[in-house]
């Protein structure tokens, strides 16, 4: 006969309270367990809010909870950049886990609007996602509980014959064992409630973000890094009804139960998702009331930016419902509410966790009508709007266009790529380098917000970007079609492991001398790995003929072999090797070529390897730092230093060409520190500077840059202090998109097919264009906004600023990007100038500087 474990405690406890903490205290009263379910100490050796579980202890207890009970098992979904797994722990009854291939199946016939489906008996599904921030790290902690709670309660039966829980124990491993390994070393066995405490003060960058400093939380939908695309693979294949989010923030809050600002959602989120958001937190608020434990609504967060999770899953035909409470940090806190403890904040996301899954089950039937419906009204949108597919591609840059569409499909939507080459309205597009993508699909309403541009808003507060066209941030161009265009075109339907079109090696085997364009995204890639075979690899900096039938533009890469010591054959073999693989095209240049056919003496500059030093540490904005490392480690192969601020003024510099300095905080670094990087520069050096830099850089005499004043809020009668806030949010430029004007005859736009360029912003500074005229490469035009929220005032003072200037000290140059041209790694537009730099910044003409 199974045993039963009968806990009678708990939940009636005060939230400040600081129990000798066994199991009892997490667990709801007169509930039964089974014996034969191991308790997270039974496995691990120490009770929940003694330690901070490691991630390789998460994953132990979940395994030992799926080899003893037959209501759970594990999926290894991927592994993230730093080798550890990610996995979902499915519990059901047993029943259902036989046949989850089959409950998948039947739930996406539930986005196919013409077939009937009865989704009276069918199961409900939650996906319960807990620490994407690593720091936040009740939420990993308490997963423990809830696996265990349905893995062994006897109350859950019927439950669980009616319901499918998908638990991510820790959406963020790499940020998570950061964070844990940090507390625990510096745990005391005695607490002082002192928030000067080592372990309440976590080093830079915090362990909020993965391994390459990214808040995953703003990934669902750009997709740029591994543990987003294993994610959102599951989302999609298992389209849940409910997916919570957990979260915590800063100390002195209570628990957020968010109820949001109606306004603030994107319209494209039906009202219905905020009616069942509200009906989740009655559940959630009765909990509450029951164990004493404050709770608020945070309504300075929305719900309009697509590509966080509670959002991603509202515009899908889900609810996501968002979780939130105060740090605790793993040991008592002084809090102006009182203090809190590691204890109390597991428990709290512990019964949160219950009421959601409970509202889940007794919703079921609304919920799954629910999302049969929204797919059903989407069809009839898409049915009513008078577009009926989006065209996208680039002639000079088809990898950026399939890197677009394999993105898209990875969100469960069609897209098709072009067989053959077609114009629509006059312009042209390329087979293999375009895709279409018809509107008329389930995932409508996505898509929408994938494409479309938006200048009108109801409000003026965000607390996140309030735009993101995907064709805008790739820098390909696109247009929406009244007609799909698939039976005039020949197509194919592509999957979410499309390969890029290969280039190829033309021209005669024997030559000495080759070339490609830099118009390719993964050119820099194909040139650095070249550098590293010891090839001579040079730039023209003009127009020219290389071969009868081939003009090159300004900023080719022209190799020859330099000291590689490679014969004819291995050199074309390694050319050709580039070429298929990083999808450009190379040409043997022939010595033939008649003169005539140049229209002007070539320019060459002989190209430098980038050595490059990032510079990190305190004071440094960290994400913005990750997001270089990333682009260069992930995505173009080259090795960089991560260089401490604190090593400037010591450290041999000259092994470095490049220093890269991300915005933030310098006014710490020594003088010996600025003289070392001043003498650096003078001596040839490639400083690139972004946002805060600039100012400090002009502060201490390295550089000039002027920035344009911001006027104060206007007063006015209506005007009272009340309206404070909502004046002063309304000028935070949470993030749009603005065109910007390139001259393409400067190295900082090689590669670019148009001068017309679309950026992004999310901040108020405002870099005053250089009175020489040749420092001012890429400019805002001067009706600058092309979608997103921007406050009339500040719109005012960016149109016809500046966005890249060029410096020049001494022997070198200094780059100064006033936005950041890699935000968050998919703005890959932008990031093109920033590679430019890298590459080419050396090469600038000094009288071209400030």
């Amino acid at each position: 006969m199974m045993k039963i474990r009968l806990v009678l405690s708990f939940f009636l406890l005060s939230s400040t309270a600081f129990p000798q903490t066994d199991i009892s205290y997490f667990l709801p009263e007169n509930t039964q367990y089974s014996t034969s379910i191991p308790t997270p100490k039974d496995v691990l050796g120490f009770e929940l809010g003694d330690w901070h579980v490691s991630h390789d202890q998460v994953i132990q207890y979940m395994k030992a909870l799926a080899q003893a009970s037959d209501r759970v098992i594990i999926q290894e979904i991927g592994r993230t950049y730093e080798k550890r797994p990610q996995i979902n722990v499915i519990i059901s009854s047993p029943e259902n886990l036989k046949n989850l291939e089959k409950i998948k199946a039947e739930r996406k016939k539930l986005r196919l609007a013409n077939l009937s489906i009865n989704t009276e008996n069918m199961p409900a599904v939650v996906f319960a996602g807990y620490g994407v921030h690593g720091n936040e790290a009740s939420t990993t902690n308490s997963s423990l509980l809830t696996a265990y709670h349905y893995a062994a309660a006897q109350e859950v039966k019927t439950d669980l014959e009616q319901l499918v829980i998908i638990i991510d124990p820790s959406l963020n491993p790499d940020g998570y064992s950061r964070f844990a390994s940090w507390i625990n070393a510096h745990k005391s066995y005695h607490f002082l409630e002192d928030p000067e405490q080592k372990g309440l003060n976590e080093p830079w960058p915090s362990a909020r973000t993965n391994h390459y400093w990214q808040d995953l939380n703003k990934d669902w939908l750009p997709l740029e890094h591994v543990e987003s695309r294993n994610r959102v693979a599951v989302f999609q294949d298992w389209l849940p009804n409910v997916q919570l989010d957990f979260h915590e923030i800063s100390t002195n809050i209570t628990y957020s139960l968010n109820q949001n600002i109606p306004f603030v959602y994107h319209p494209q989120i039906p009202e219905k998702a905020h009616d069942l958001k509200k009906k989740i937190r009655e559940y959630n608020t009765s909990l509450q009331d029951s164990i004493g434990l404050q709770g608020h609504s945070q309504d300075y967060l929305d719900n309009f930016y697509y590509g966080k999770g509670s959002t991603y899953a509202d515009i899908q035909g889900s609810v996501g419902v968002f979780l939130e409470q105060a740090f605790s940090r793993g040991q008592p806190q002084e809090r102006v509410f009182g203090s809190s403890s590691f204890e109390n904040n597991i428990r709290n996301h512990f019964a949160t966790s219950l009421s959601s899954i409970k509202a889940t089950v007794e919703m079921r039937k609304e919920l799954n009508s629910y999302l049969k419906e929204f797919y059903a009204d989407s069809k009839k949108e898409a049915d009513e709007d008078t577009n009926k597919a989006y065209i996208f591609g680039s002639s000079s840059d088809g990898y950026s266009a399939s890197a677009l569409a394999t993105m898209i499909t990875q969100h469960g939507i069609n897209v098709f790529a072009l067989n053959e080459d077609i114009i629509v309205n006059s312009v042209p597009f390329e087979k293999d380098k375009s895709f279409i993508v018809p509107l008329t699909q389930p995932q409508y309403r996505l898509i929408k917000g994938i494409f479309e541009e938006n200048i009108s808003y109801q409000d003026s507060i965000f607390q996140d970007i309030t735009a993101w066209t995907m064709p805008m941030a790739y820098n390909i161009k696109s247009m929406a079609l009244s007609s799909r265009i698939l039976n005039l075109a020949s197509v194919e339907l592509i999957d979410k492991d499309h390969p890029q079109a290969k280039g190829e090696l033309i021209g005669d085997a024997e030559a000495h001398t080759f070339a490609f364009e830099w118009s390719e995204y993964l050119a820099p890639k194909a040139t650095y790995e070249l550098m590293q075979k010891n090839y001579l690899v040079s730039i023209n900096h003009q127009e020219w003929q290389g071969t009868k039938d081939k003009r090159f533009e300004r900023g080719s890469i022209i190799i020859s072999k330099g000291l590689s010591n490679a014969t004819s054959a291995s050199m074309y073999e390694d050319l050709q090797e580039l070429a298929e693989k990083y999808g450009i095209n190379i040409y043997a240049i022939s010595s033939d070529t008649p003169e005539e056919d140049n229209s002007s003496t070539p320019k060459i500059d002989v190209l430098q390897a980038p050595k490059v030093a990032l510079l990190v540490d305190e004071g440094i904005e960290g994400q913005e730092a990750g997001e270089v490392w990333h682009l260069l480690d992930q995505k173009l192969g080259i090795p960089l230093t991560l260089f401490s601020i604190q090593r400037l003024g010591s450290a041999d510099l000259t092994r470095y060409n490049t220093i890269i300095m991300p915005s933030g905080n310098y006014e710490g670094m020594r003088k010996s520190a600025l003289d070392a990087l001043k003498n650096w520069i003078s001596n040839g050096g490639l400083l690139i500077g972004r946002g805060e830099a600039l100012t400090w850089l002009n502060h201490h005499g390295l550089a000039t840059y002027s920035f344009k004043e911001i006027p104060p809020i206007e007063s006015s009668d209506t005007t009272s202090y009340a309206d404070y806030s909502a004046a002063a949010g309304a000028r935070i430029t949470s993030g749009a998109i603005f065109h910007a004007e390139l001259d393409l005859t400067h190295p900082l736009a090689y590669g670019f097919e148009s001068a017309e360029l679309y950026t992004f912003r999310d901040n108020n500074m405002f870099l005053s264009p250089s009175t020489n005229p040749f420092a001012n490469p890429v400019k805002y035009t001067d009706s600058s906004l092309a979608s997103g929220y921007v406050h009339p005032t500040n719109l005012d003072l960016i149109n016809e600023s500046a966005i890249v200037q060029v410096n020049t000290l001494g022997e070198g140059r200094i780059i100064g990007f006033v936005d950041n041209p890699n935000f968050r790694g998919f703005w890959r537009g932008t990031s093109k100038l920033f590679i430019n730099a890298l590459f080419f910044g050396q090469t600038i003409e000094l009288g071209t500087g400030r």
